[in-house]
C-alpha cells in the first residue's frame, strides 16, 4: 500500500519537475524577447523551485500520516524482517522438538525427496 503512494508521489514530483523544465524554457524565450530581464527570470524560476520544494516536503508528511492511518484502520500487519522471521522459525523448531514433531525444516527435506525415498522412510 505504501508502495503505491510512493508511487503516485514520485510521478508527482516528475510532473513539477517537467513543469520546472517547461518554465525555464518560457522564461528564456521572454529573457529573449526583452521582456524580462535575466535576474527577474532567474527569481522567478527559483521561487517556483522553493514553492515546489515546500509543497513537496508538505505532501510527502501527508502521503506518510495517510499510508500509517489506512495501513491503522484496515489493520495490515506488519511485515516482518528475514531476521524476525528467521528468529520466530528457530523458536518454532525449538517447541516443535519439545512436543515431538517433526520440524518445519525436516519436513521440507522429505518433500524434496523423490517418490521412492519417501515410501522407504514411511515404512520405517
Amino acid at each position: 500500500m505504501e508502495d503505491l503512494f510512493k508511487k503516485f508521489f514520485y510521478t508527482g514530483v516528475g510532473i513539477a519537475s517537467l513543469t520546472a523544465e517547461k518554465l525555464e524554457e518560457v522564461v528564456d524565450e521572454l529573457i529573449g524577447k526583452g521582456k524580462v530581464s535575466k535576474e527577474e527570470g532567474k527569481k522567478i524560476v527559483d521561487d517556483f523551485m522553493d514553492k515546489v520544494d515546500v509543497r513537496k516536503e508538505e505532501i510527502e508528511s501527508k502521503i506518510k500520516d495517510l499510508a500509517g492511518n489506512l495501513t491503522e484502520g484496515l489493520n495490515v500487519p506488519k511485515f516482518v524482517s528475514k531476521e524476525e522471521f528467521d528468529a520466530l522459525l528457530k523458536r518454532l523448531e525449538a517447541i516443535e522438538a519439545k512436543v515431538g514433531l517433526a520440524t518445519a525444516t525436516e519436513e521440507k527435506e522429505v518433500e524434496k525427496k523423490p517418490a521412492a525415498e519417501k515410501k522407504s522412510t514411511k515404512k520405517s
